[in-house]
């Protein structure tokens, strides 16, 4: 009973905290001004994307704009959290960088890492973007990059979403409830 009750305890107390650590502690990483790190890591996670699956070379080159997160951090049970930061890009050239949140509830555990792509069609879905105007609703999902499988990319409502897992295990892959920020390159 006592091991049963610490575990609750855990349980309580850890969620919270790890919540609220990544949607503070991530924005320490790089305070003004641009980070040149954050640009090289994004462009190596593009480039292994790329490399896995050839077909998102046509949609980097035809897309208007795209973002790429290189880490984003998931951790949930029951109630989870994510968050990364990225780099924009438009005509194949960085203009600013992005953060990105995200709150769930349900049917969820664990956590992992991984790299994200999102791809806009056009400018009002990359000006949607911008302005903090695009958000995920609970139907959206990404099209998960495995090495040597095939994969279906297609643009849905102007977006078309890459994820590739770094690392963990989460039993759970919505884009629902995604959040982001965008603050244009000094």
């Amino acid at each position: 009973l006592y091991i049963m009750m610490l575990n609750d305890l855990k349980k309580t107390l850890f969620l919270p905290v790890f919540v609220t650590f990544l949607f503070t502690g991530t924005s320490f990483a790089q305070v003004g001004g641009w980070n040149p790190e954050l640009q090289k890591e994004a462009n190596e996670a593009l480039t292994k994307m790329i490399e896995q699956t050839p077909k998102l070379l046509s949609f980097k080159e035809k897309a208007y704009g795209y973002v790429v997160f290189p880490k984003v951090t998931k951790a949930g049970l029951g109630i989870g959290g994510a968050a990364g930061s990225g780099i924009v890009y438009q005509n194949n050239n960085a203009v600013g960088s992005s953060k990105l949140k995200q709150a769930s509830i349900g049917l969820q555990a664990g956590g992992q890492q991984y790299s994200e792509v999102i791809f806009f069609e056009n400018k009002k879905v990359f000006e949607n973007f911008k302005t903090g105007k695009l958000k995920f609703d609970a139907q959206a999902s990404a099209v998960a990059i495995t090495e040597g499988a095939s994969v279906d990319v297609a643009y849905q409502n102007g977006v078309a979403v890459c994820t590739q897992t770094i690392g963990g295990l989460m039993y759970e892959a919505s884009l629902g409830g995604q959040h982001f920020s965008f603050k244009p390159m000094d």
